[in-house]
């Protein structure tokens, strides 16, 4: 299965509790911080739905 790199590149200051609990979720803390998740359903709708905060790229295995 594949994998995503997903990067924190905006700031959660002003931002509702539900996105910043996603971010959360995800594992990312900081600005710029970076974590490699599966590609699965459940992973691509918390991205969707903090999408304007992040950056994801997808890499093959």
């Amino acid at each position: 299965m594949a994998k995503l790199n997903i990067k924190l590149t905006r700031s959660l200051i002003g931002r509702p509790e539900d996105q910043r609990a996603t971010v959360k979720a995800l594992g990312l803390g900081k600005i710029n911080s970076c974590v490699e998740q599966e590609d699965t359903p459940v992973i691509r709708g918390m991205i969707r739905k903090v999408e304007h905060l992040v950056t994801v790229e997808e890499q093959q295995n």
